[in-house]
């Protein structure tokens, strides 16, 4: 049976360990290596991530709680206060507060379990590139973007050729490091041979590889006048923008095309190991680009199987461009890059077409024991106004089953970003509208939620379990 070294991750990015079934059958084991829901370890708990919205300001509290199933946990009196987090990221017995700042490098810092039962700080406090992704690979959690590339390599015109920004995070070690990228290795302009640049979604380990989905931004203002304009594509040249505008995560530059070309093809990017060069490029035109979004951030979709299979999600989130031409016509799918391969084979599943209407995609989904995925379903089409992402479904790979979830409240607000699988159930927290939140338990079998642990709070962010450390 094939192990992985996680115990959560996100947005996008956990392996969830399960017995290598071919069903979403119940499994003895739980998602962290070897921890079931603390009862094989009876020193370790479990770890909630808070936020405690008062009448003047805002705290976020880290809790410790025995189970996921009962019981209630106050933040009065309780638990470690923090900075909180743009994502919460449990690893290792290590839980790292990733910040990110629009623009800017976000603190980060990490915890551990310290033997009393208590959450501590560790004593290393530093800064990490502004990131759109992350995943991790061994002892590291790795955070990407794309962002402009050092002077040296500017063009003519001085324009500066989008690169890859990484930063490595060492959980045992408690160091970060940065990738070099003066000599111009980490260029990800024509990343895919069409002149477009791209950036990164998720960071999926299955063996020593490394898959990463790879989307495609469009030409940046080095791509525009690379060939006197060869990359852009006939019909497309009203798309080059003549000034600067925009704000946020969607400004951009004068002589920049904003947004793929190719919006109906699907790329991952498959590396050899976390040095994340030289990659060997998957492709299908089954589905569209292999992330979920929220702004600036870009969701992993790219998750192995136990069996080593790497199954590909899109969410279709081409949709919603404002130019035609830019969006896609595919539905939300999965696609599958068999164990040992670097190409997609032929299986295909339109998930798209099991929802409501057959016109509803998700934000972000995760592994979720066997041949099982969880996915965050929005409740409407992308294409309609402010779409909201309520629902849970789950996937059955192999049956190529969507089964929406069951049992959730009705006033839910918004879904956590971490998942925990065991024993044929996935858990994951649950914020609803002037109530407090709670874990629930989703049995994968028959997609029935039933409420666990509940958190007097406002929300809960992140959760996972935890052993203590020396």
């Amino acid at each position: 049976m094939k192990k992985t070294n996680s115990i959560l991750r996100l947005i996008a990015a956990s392996i969830i360990p399960a017995v290598a079934l071919t069903a979403c059958s119940e499994n003895d084991e739980p998602a962290n290596g070897g921890e079931n829901g603390g009862s094989s370890n009876p020193d370790g708990k479990f770890v909630f991530a808070t936020t405690v919205q008062g009448s003047n300001a805002t705290s976020y509290v880290l809790l410790t709680g025995e189970s996921l199933d009962e019981g209630t946990l106050s933040t009065v009196g309780n638990g470690l206060t923090n900075d909180g987090s743009t994502q919460w990221v449990f690893y290792k017995d290590y839980l790292y507060a990733l910040t990110y700042n629009q623009g800017n490098a976000g603190t980060t810092r990490s915890y551990v379990l310290g033997e009393d039962g208590q959450m501590k700080a560790r004593s290393t406090e530093y800064l990490i590139s502004r990131f759109s992704s992350y995943g991790t690979y061994n002892d590291d959690i790795i955070t990407m973007s794309t962002g402009d590339g050092p002077a040296n390599l500017a063009d003519a015109q001085g324009y500066l050729p989008k690169t890859l920004l990484v930063t490595y995070l060492n959980v045992e070690k408690e160091t970060s490091t940065k990738n070099d990228t003066s000599t111009g290795q980490y260029n990800m302009e024509n990343f895919l041979g069409n002149g477009e640049y791209v950036t990164l979604a998720g960071a999926e380990q299955s063996g020593t590889r490394l898959f990463c989905g790879a989307i495609p931004m469009g030409l940046s203002q080095y791509g525009v006048a690379a060939g006197n304009g060869k990359w852009i594509r006939p019909g497309f040249e009203h798309l080059v923008h003549d000034e600067a505008g925009g704000s946020g995560s969607g400004s951009y530059k004068a002589n920049e095309l904003v947004g793929t070309q190719y919006p109906d093809s699907c790329y991952v990017a498959i590396y050899s190991n976390s040095d994340l060069l030289h990659p060997v490029i998957a492709k299908t035109d089954k589905i569209s680009s292999p992330c979920g979004r929220y702004r600036s951030q870009y969701y992993q979709t790219v998750w192995a199987a136990e069996n080593g299979d790497v199954y590909v999600f899109s969410s279709s989130y081409a949709k919603t461009m404002s130019d035609t031409k830019q969006q896609t016509k595919l539905p939300a799918g999965v696609c599958r890059i068999p164990a040992g391969s670097s190409s997609f084979d032929d299986y295909y599943c339109n998930i798209e077409a099991q929802t409501p209407g057959g016109n509803r995609s998700f934000m972000r989904c995760w592994p979720a024991g066997g041949d099982c995925f969880l996915l965050i379903m929005y409740n409407k089409a992308l294409t309609e106004k402010n779409p909201a992402a309520t629902d849970l479904a789950i996937f059955d790979a192999s049956d190529k089953k969507l089964t929406y979830v069951t049992g959730l409240p009705e006033n839910v607000s918004s879904i956590g970003k971490t998942v925990y699988s065991q024993n044929g159930k996935v858990y994951i927290p649950i914020n609803v509208e002037n109530e407090q939140p709670a874990i629930y338990a989703i049995d994968t079998t028959t997609a029935k939620a039933e409420r666990g642990v509940t958190i007097a709070a406002t929300d809960i962010t992140g959760f996972g379990y935890m052993t203590p450390k020396l």
